[in-house]
């Protein structure tokens, strides 16, 4: 039996130095044009293709560790770059994801490679689930699908909000309620292809953070696909809705499996930007001069980058270990996953609030990165499930009640 360590293995460690060599020489010295812009940045995509960093070979590659901490240790390098240019680039795989946790080989092969395009002509993708009445309440989704028989084509209409992407995705993934008295149960994922009538966007939204990612709400009218196009499949499609109206257990709607691939991976962004604002804090505390000595030597403030340090690593650690478990099939008995993300969106807040506070007035101002981390970091406790979410899916799990 192989002993026990927590060292990162040679090939961790050299796509550690890899991601972050591009984070630092590529994504940080752009970050604040893009955040100003805001922008989608094509270039910094198409670079990130071009070196093989964004594409499906590197989302396959990195989900091959059998460890699982290959993707969480690439997302938190990136991320410590920057966050909106790190969603832009990495935005896609939440859709990517969908299609792998709910799509047939068939379905992969065709749709995953047109995601991402290639790196004379890079493409993104985008996740669809979130509606204005149904963020948190996924069972809420007014969306709805219809088959058309006669023409073996689905028919999809309603609006979703917050969509990463929305609109300038090559490849939309989109949920929809084909059953709306299963609930949740009654949902299917679909893909939209390139072009596909009746698909359209905002303008893309103005956002407190992550500027430099697309962000849109986008609406389907009667919008048609193929049959091919419905994910998984309509056998097992038809099978799972049998086994909901009989009361029968069946698995997990497209939405929720969706995220149980991506929390640890969202969890690894959030450490990113934590990391980031600390380090900067911690070497703007040694640095700057107050009464004759460095802040630093203040306990106030050595004691505070003593939490912000701590805080880090006991996030990263659970983050680690979702990642491991749902890599090894391992069940989340706990809510593990979301003890993941919940503890990490919250670290990045209050490491970057505290990062601006040990600068002063500096952190206050565009000058230093520290306020646009901290504007980064709000998102995680919002997205892909709220804080009090996670604490719900915990409480739910430790209990075994169904606690509202």
């Amino acid at each position: 039996m192989p002993e026990f360590s927590l060292d990162l293995n040679e090939e961790q460690r050299d796509l550690r130095d890899w991601v972050h060599g591009f984070a630092s020489e590529v994504v940080r010295p752009a970050a604040a044009e893009w955040d100003e812009r805001e922008e989608t940045p094509w270039p910094i995509i198409q670079e990130a293709s071009k070196i093989g960093l964004y594409g499906f070979e590197f989302l396959a590659n990195a989900w091959a560790d059998p460890t699982g901490l290959s993707l969480c240790i690439a997302n938190e390098e990136l991320f410590w770059g920057d966050a909106g240019i790190g969603m832009a680039i990495f935005g896609t795989s939440l859709a990517v994801a969908s299609i792998y946790g709910s799509g047939t080989p068939d379905q992969m092969v065709e749709w995953v490679p047109q995601c991402f395009g290639d790196p004379d002509d890079p493409k993104v993708a985008a996740f669809c689930t979130t509606e204005p009445e149904a963020g948190s309440d996924v069972s809420a989704m007014r969306t709805r699908a219809r088959y058309d028989e006669a023409t073996d084509e689905w028919i999809l209409s309603g609006q979703k909000a917050f969509a990463t992407n929305g609109g300038i995705a090559n490849v939309h993934v989109v949920t929809a309620s084909v059953d709306p008295e299963l609930g949740s149960r009654g949902q299917a994922g679909f893909i939209v292809p390139p072009g596909t009538p009746g698909l359209t966007a905002t303008k893309k939204l103005r956002k407190l953070g992550l500027r430099a990612s697309h962000t849109a709400d986008v609406f389907l009218d009667e919008v048609r696909v193929p049959g091919s196009c419905l994910l998984g499949g309509k056998d097992a499609l038809d099978d799972r809705l049998a086994k909901a109206r009989e009361g029968k257990k069946a698995s997990g709607q497209a939405a929720m499996r969706t995220f149980e691939l991506s929390r640890p991976t969202v969890g690894a962004q959030a450490l990113g930007i934590a990391r980031a604002a600390y380090e900067y804090a911690l070497d703007y505390a040694k640095s700057r001069v107050q009464f004759g000595r460095p802040i630093i030597d203040n306990q106030g403030i050595a004691f505070a980058l003593a939490d912000m340090r701590t805080e880090i690593d006991a996030a990263r650690l659970l983050v680690w270990r979702a990642a491991w478990m749902g890599r090894n099939n391992r069940v989340f008995e706990a809510g593990e996953g979301s003890m993941s993300k919940l503890k990490a969106g919250e670290v990045a807040v209050s490491t970057t609030e505290k990062a601006v506070q040990i600068l002063g007035g500096a952190g206050f101002v565009r000058d230093h990165p520290v306020e646009r981390w901290y504007r980064d970091a709000k998102i995680y406790t919002i997205f892909e499930g709220t804080s009090e979410i996670q604490r719900l899916v915990v409480s739910r799990a430790i209990s075994g009640r169904y606690i509202r």
